[in-house]
């Protein structure tokens, strides 16, 4: 009987799977031991922490750490970040704003009744015929500003007139000045009106507001 000669290539598929197909067996040799060894220990990071906190606060860091953050937080309040990007008025200017708004989505009450649609538009001082407030924005560092601000006080009467600092110290000046004072902080009020110098003064002025940049 003649021997039937396989392609190589078919020859090594065939001993290869012969090879799969047999159980395997272990032959690997033992090395010895290379280097020391070191049993795995796994830390507690809460232990770390809890750790490193007693070590602060046996050095005093975390009492420093209190009183700082408190010494900013007092600053913070006397003296609050000045709204950036207003100056002192040079050119004096005013327009009227409209502060009407697009309602974006339906609105319901608690009984689902729509009371504005989406698209409605709504001026607020429509809603809003007894509201006669003004409001006088000023730099209190600058006393010819702060007497312009006082002057709309005596003009329009401390219930109407709302005074609202974007640099200075407002607890400072309410203290000196016996009179409630706000802080625009932010600039969200400065950004809304779109304003660019103080002292400003706002007042209503038919449907709209009337906005004023003066040179006291």
């Amino acid at each position: 009987m003649t021997p039937v000669r396989l392609p190589s290539l078919a020859a090594a598929l065939v001993l290869g799977g012969l090879c799969i197909a047999q159980p395997a067996t272990s032959q690997a040799a033992d090395l010895g031991v290379r280097g020391a060894l070191f049993p795995i220990v796994e830390i507690d990071l809460l232990d770390i922490i809890a750790a490193k906190l007693k070590a602060a606060k046996a050095s005093g860091r975390i009492e420093a750490l209190d009183k700082a953050f408190a010494k900013r937080a007092v600053a913070s309040v006397e003296r609050p970040a000045a709204v950036p990007g207003l100056i002192a008025t040079r050119e004096p200017r005013s327009w009227l704003y409209d502060p009407s708004f697009t309602v974006p989505r339906d609105c319901a009450d608690q009984n689902g009744r729509v009371f504005a649609h989406a698209g409605d538009r709504i001026n607020p001082l429509l809603r809003m015929p007894d509201f006669n407030r003004v409001m006088v924005f000023f730099d209190g560092d600058d006393q010819a500003q702060v007497a312009y601000a006082l002057t709309a006080v005596h003009r329009y009467g401390a219930q109407r007139t709302r005074l609202i600092l974007v640099k200075g110290s407002p607890i400072a000046l309410m203290r000196r000045e016996k009179t409630q004072v706000f802080f625009d902080q932010m600039g969200l009020l400065s950004d809304k009106f779109r304003l660019r110098q103080v002292p400003a003064i706002i007042v209503r002025e038919g449907d709209a507001l009337r906005i004023s940049e003066v040179r006291p």
